[in-house]
């Protein structure tokens, strides 16, 4: 009773002197103007500013931000990323590398995402903020989501897009950020950034001094519509790419920041370098880079005079000396600087803890249970079957199981680049371990290494493909061999995949598996192929040796019980190809080339190996009675398309129906078919829905080879169906589409 007492003793003492403490703290901030929450933002960032020293702007627009210690402002670092969860940060959520949530074509998962990323985010930054710690990735403003073009499977950063296809790409991208920046009037959860502005997608070697060309039509059919969405859906910033487009660095293109991103689409937030860029501009071409400015103040001013206000690097360190050169204006710096901590402002750090609601999310979020559970939803949805010739879905009460392959424990796979961490990553062979019935056996042998052969040439681990019910051979690649410049640690191209292959000892270890497995004529093993990775791979080989294939790209910390889950059908894969996969590199055009003829779904005229929105399932999914609102529209007008989608198999599954329109006679060259919308739904076996879509003037646009979208008169075909229209799409097992056609006029 005593302990009781003192107990509310206690709380009724900290009720009292809260209030007071409080109000200290708002006397002790209000001593500044820039400190008052009454006042508008503009009005307080103005009074900061008119407070700093040259020197102390300048310092406020690298992304490591020095304490002004006369001011009550706390040091700040600017550089933080969230990819797929708060990373290198510490503990966080791990989940499906973006890629993979590229593949489950579901905005909502990618909202509520992006909204468990930010939470996260908020939690660990109460933390820190709460222990003084200013450190490198424990701000809230995130560099994400990358939403550049995956254009060419060559390029090792495609893993973090959300693939080929404009339209996913912005769709995916927008819900990303509105999860991450919340929906409060006041302000911003985190800030999020659309990268890299703009036609940047490899190669990696040479991306300091690289110029990518781009055709206004390329411009505006593919590499500009996903930054244009973000921008419109209120993106906080902008990350200008290391290359040159059309002749000029990205952080200083006239062309793409004052025309396109600032007076066209009236981009209000801050625009930051990627992370050295500016070096790139003095360092000479012979050295790699643009040899655009002659020195660092000349490229400093000119960066900032373009519109960038924040530099990832210590290049603007040399805007002092700019500024003694007449190179550029102190006002010019006042105004990029004012863009800058408008962020700042509106994500709350200048103000009073609780005068915002995030200040309250606690730390308990951090990678709980349900953002695990929500992890392996998105791990569980991303995955996609290539191939099944009836062996899935697995028994988990077999007599044994073989697991094997370099990518079966190896945590490598799980992660993906730009990732988080934390106590409990479900490797694949952990999560097959899990799934299996006591009374069966389980044999792991590694079998084969990444990407060498191995130097004993006895190897134990064949025998047991013929000696097990079932072999599970885990392949493919890590981010060891595909990622960035840097990254990338046992890549002798910089972390792109010019070699279209999977490692070579990778497949002869598969084909003495299948020999072993189909030793006994009368008894024949089947072989399970998982691969992991990010990006477009030959699997030709694969495809002919193993009885079935499943793709789980980089799937996070619950990567190994998703597997699992699929394997042995507790849940149908439902997951589809947010790229296409061409039988070789020699049907697309070179790497450097960055013309899109030839490329994607959308341009390529070749059979691929894999198209575009592919993916199979457990059961089959019949469309039929396709209708539309009128057959006959103005270029003004909405019309409503309809089909109805039936689970004609025995398993209930997801699908994603995919809705695409083709002009089938145009003034110029136009894609063969291009994705304009898609809904994910969930069927019982025997059921049947009607799935709507409304079609906006916008889906019959055409792009000019002078940038500008008009609509045509003339006649369209629209598809729906689980798959794009591509060749191949059918043969592989994908249910035959729906086709009307329609005339606009």
């Amino acid at each position: 009773m005593k302990a009781f007492k003192s107990g509310v003793f206690s709380l009724l003492l900290l009720f009292t002197i809260f209030p007071a403490i409080s109000q200290t703290v708002l006397k002790q901030n209000e001593s500044f103007r820039f400190n008052n929450i009454k006042l508008t933002v503009d009005e307080r960032v103005k009074d900061l500013i008119s407070r700093l020293s040259l020197e102390e702007k300048i310092a406020q627009m690298m992304n490591s931000t020095p304490e002004i210690k006369r001011l009550n402002i706390p040091a700040y670092d600017y550089w933080n990323e969230a990819l797929h969860g708060v990373g290198r940060s510490g503990v966080a959520t791990v989940f499906p590398q973006a890629i993979g949530l590229g593949a489950t074509f579901d905005t909502d998962l990618a909202l509520r995402v992006s909204t468990a990323i930010s939470d996260e985010a908020r939690a660990m930054y109460n933390v820190y903020k709460a222990k003084g710690n200013y450190l490198r990735y424990s701000g809230l403003t995130f560099w994400t989501p990358n939403i550049n073009i995956f254009r060419d499977p060559r390029w090792g950063r495609g893993q973090e897009t959300y693939g080929e296809d404009p339209f996913l790409t912005a769709q995916i991208g927008t819900a990303f950020v509105r999860g991450l920046q919340g929906d409060n009037p006041n302000y911003l959860k985190t800030a999020a950034c659309a990268k890299h502005f703009a036609v940047h997608s490899g190669p990696e070697k040479v991306r300091h001094g690289f110029n990518a060309e781009a055709t206004p039509k390329d411009l505006w059919e593919t590499y500009l519509p996903a930054f244009q969405a973000l921008v419109q859906a209120n993106v906080e910033s902008v990350m200008c790419a290391y290359n040159s487009t059309n002749g000029e660095p990205c952080c200083s293109n006239r062309y793409l920041i004052t025309d396109v991103l600032k007076k066209q689409w009236n981009f209000k937030g801050h625009i930051v370098t990627d992370c050295g860029a500016i070096e790139d501009f003095f360092t000479t071409k012979e050295k790699g880079g643009h040899g655009f400015s002659k020195d660092m103040a000349e490229a400093a001013a000119l960066v900032v005079k373009s519109g960038v206000g924040l530099n990832c690097g210590s290049s603007f360190s040399a805007l002092t000396e700019a500024v003694k050169r007449g190179l550029i204006a102190e006002k010019e710096i006042d105004e990029q600087l004012a863009t800058l901590l408008r962020t700042r402002f509106k994500l709350g750090l200048f103000d009073p803890i609780g005068s915002n609601p995030y200040d309250a999310i606690s730390y308990q979020v951090v990678n709980s249970a349900s953002h695990r559970a929500l992890a392996k939803e998105v791990a569980l949805k991303s995955m996609v079957l290539l191939k099944n010739n009836g062996v899935l879905p697995l028994k988990n009460n077999l007599s044994r199981y073989f697991v094997t392959g370099p990518n079966a424990s190896n945590i490598e796979v799980l992660l993906g680049n730009y990732y988080g961490i934390n106590p409990d990553m479900v490797t694949i062979l952990e999560g097959i371990t899990t799934a299996i019935s006591p009374e069966s056996q389980l044999e792991y042998r590694l079998g084969a290494m990444l990407n060498k052969p191995s130097i004993n040439p006895i190897n134990y681990a064949t025998g047991n493909a013929g000696s097990s019910d079932v072999t599970i051979v885990v392949l493919g690649v890590s981010s060891t061999l595909e990622g960035e410049e840097g990254d990338s640690i046992d890549s002798d191209t910089a972390g792109d995949r010019l070699d279209y292959d999977l490692p070579k000892n990778q497949i002869e270890y598969l084909r003495d598996l299948r020999k072993t497995a189909d030793k006994n004529p009368a008894n024949k093993k089947p072989i399970v192929a998982v691969v992991t990775g990010g990006s477009p791979m030959n699997l030709a080989e694969v495809q002919e040796l193993a009885d079935a294939v499943l793709l789980v790209w980089y799937p996070g910390e619950e990567g190994g019980n998703a597997v699992a889950d699929i394997l042995f059908g507790k849940v149908a894969p439902s997951g589809k190809l947010p790229i296409t996969f061409p039988k070789s590199l020699n049907q697309l055009p070179a790497f450097e080339d960055y013309t899109m003829k030839g490329r994607t779904y959308k341009y390529m005229n070749v059979d691929p190996m894999y198209p575009f929105g592919f993916g199979l399932s457990y059961t089959s999914f019949l469309y039929s009675d396709i209708k539309t609102s009128s057959r006959i529209i103005s270029n003004k007008e909405e019309i409503t398309v309809s089909v109805k989608v039936t689970n004609i198999g025995k398993v209930q599954s997801d699908e994603v129906v995919q809705l695409y329109v083709s002009d089938l006679k145009a003034s110029v060259d136009v894609p063969n078919f291009q994705l304009n919308n898609m809904k994910r739904i969930s069927l019982n076996p025997g059921e049947t829905t009607v799935v709507d879509f409304v079609l906006t003037p916008k889906a019959f646009e055409m792009v000019k080879d002078d940038g500008f979208r008009v609509i045509e008169s003339g006649d369209f075909k629209i598809y729906l169906g689980g798959s794009s229209p591509m060749k191949r799409s059918f043969e592989l097992g994908a249910s035959k589409m729906q086709e009307l056609i329609i005339t606009v006029k």
